[in-house]
């Protein structure tokens, strides 16, 4: 049964398939339906001989959906922190899913780049828990910035990748987004024309929006990616120094940034 609920976003539909709960883009309803009739979202992806992994808060699969062209990311949600022990991939009713593709469709809006969110599907997890699995584009021929910045090849390639990471920041002030857990792992860093690049937010579950330009939204975001830039370079030697940290830091209103 299809219903669109005062939740769903325009555009969206909400299904019920068994204990599942749905959320999809119109025009994916059917795909996603079919890959669900004989398990999760997340085991048909892990199953599927097309599979291709890609390792973070636990492996996520990019898989081709059923009598469909285009290929997606499959992620389990699941809890960091001291909440990874103790819950893992178990969320309270809501999950944040529906969060997620608010937060992914407001960033969208506000010229901040991250992958459209196709679906998101939520499962009975025991009581009063479900757990969860999102749907995005998988983005061809894009690389995560700690693998690129692990096998930097020159100074040219650097600062590609620099100018699109500092980008990145100057949009998410623009857009007044805090990412709590940005980290190399959750910048994707895309390929533009004349060989370009471009930097994409990941993992917007736990984005928070305050003032448009605020400069506390600047330096939060400033401080937790320097911090992963660091332990980084620290663990497995990639090319950033500290002349380098300081040119993300994009002046707010005049006045510089410190991390």
């Amino acid at each position: 049964m299809t219903r669109q609920e005062p939740d769903v976003p325009s555009g969206y539909v909400g299904i019920h398939e068994g204990g599942a709960e749905v959320v999809v883009l119109k025009a994916m309803a059917g795909p996603i339906c079919e890959a669900l009739q004989n398990s999760s979202l997340y085991e048909y992806a892990s199953r599927h001989p097309e599979a291709r992994e890609y390792h973070g808060r636990g492996v996520v699969y990019g898989v081709p959906l059923p009598n469909c062209k285009a290929r997606v990311v499959i992620r389990r949600s699941r809890h960091g922190g001291l909440l990874r022990a103790i819950t893992g991939e178990r969320f309270l009713r809501g999950t944040r899913a529906p969060r997620e593709l608010a937060a992914a469709l407001r960033l969208t809006r506000a010229g901040v780049p991250t992958p459209q969110i196709i679906a998101y599907v939520t499962y009975p997890a025991g009581g009063p828990f479900r757990r969860a699995d999102v749907v995005t584009c998988e983005v061809e021929g894009a690389s995560d910035l700690g693998a690129l910045l692990t096998n930097v090849p020159d100074a040219m390639a650097k600062e590609g990748l620099l100018q699109a990471v500092g980008s990145l920041l100057a949009r998410l002030t623009q857009a007044g987004a805090r990412h709590p857990d940005l980290n190399v792992k959750n910048i994707l860093i895309v390929a533009g024309e004349n060989e370009a690049r471009e930097a994409w937010l990941l993992d917007v579950d736990r984005v928070w929006f305050d003032e448009p330009g605020d400069r506390r939204v600047a330096m939060a975001n400033a401080n937790r990616l320097t911090r992963s830039l660091r332990k980084w370079r620290q663990s497995y030697g990639i090319s950033v120094d500290e002349s380098d940290i300081r040119r993300l830091l994009v002046p707010v209103n005049g006045e510089p940034l410190n991390a």
